[in-house]
């Protein structure tokens, strides 16, 4: 699973509607070409085979400040509302998905009811626990990694990563329930996104005559 078709179609979603350069910006703006590949050629092949198979719908606008052909702005079509929320539920649930892919799923959580979100993020505590088990059916853990070699280092790193990534989520858990955040049917949502024309704190440079499109 990629994390870059979740995050284009979540920024766009938060718009309604959205260019290219608005959606690169938003997602600079959460980070995310930092710890994803939410790049722009990236994004912008996205957005062109997301269209493709019908889950955006591109309308043509007014041309580009930079004097070429006409901005498309992307919106989000009936199947791309059920492919976001597939990824998204996908992104929290599973236990080993790569850390960009947790982390625009946590990005995005609160699209979600919050008993949803916590039901996701349990399943999530679930594999873990089991992913744990199974390391420990060739390493235990109080032996040390030195009972297997340097090889027990990497069954070391296993079992810590699963402890970590159990008690993370656990904690999220935690926040979750005990009232954190506006999740979906709350009320106002937290603005994620950036308004038309709002400066971008964290923009890696300045859009050119491709961006606009």
């Amino acid at each position: 699973m990629s994390a870059i078709r979740l995050l284009v179609l979540g920024a766009i979603r938060q718009h309604g509607r959205a260019h290219g350069y608005q959606v690169r910006n938003d997602l600079e703006y959460w980070g995310a070409h930092e710890w994803s590949n939410a790049k722009p050629g990236s994004i912008y092949h996205a957005l062109k085979q997301m269209a493709k198979q019908g889950l955006l719908k591109a309308h043509e606008i007014a041309p580009s400040t930079a004097g070429g052909p006409p901005r498309t702005e992307y919106e989000v079509t009936t199947a791309g509302t059920e492919e976001y929320f597939a990824l998204l539920r996908e992104a929290l649930r599973t236990h080993d998905q790569k850390a960009d892919v947790l982390a625009a799923g946590i990005g995005l959580i609160v699209d979600l009811p919050r008993d949803e979100a916590v039901a996701l993020l349990r399943e999530r505590v679930a594999g873990l626990t089991e992913w744990r088990r199974s390391v420990t059916e060739y390493y235990t853990p109080e032996e040390g990694p030195e009972s297997l070699g340097h090889i027990g280092e990497i069954m070391h790193m296993w079992v810590h990563q699963a402890d970590a990534g159990a008690e993370w989520t656990q904690g999220l858990i935690t926040r979750i329930e005990g009232g954190a955040y506006t999740f979906a049917g709350e009320g106002e949502p937290f603005v994620a996104v950036l308004g038309e024309g709002e400066e971008n704190p964290y923009a890696t440079g300045v859009p050119h005559e491709g961006d606009q499109r």
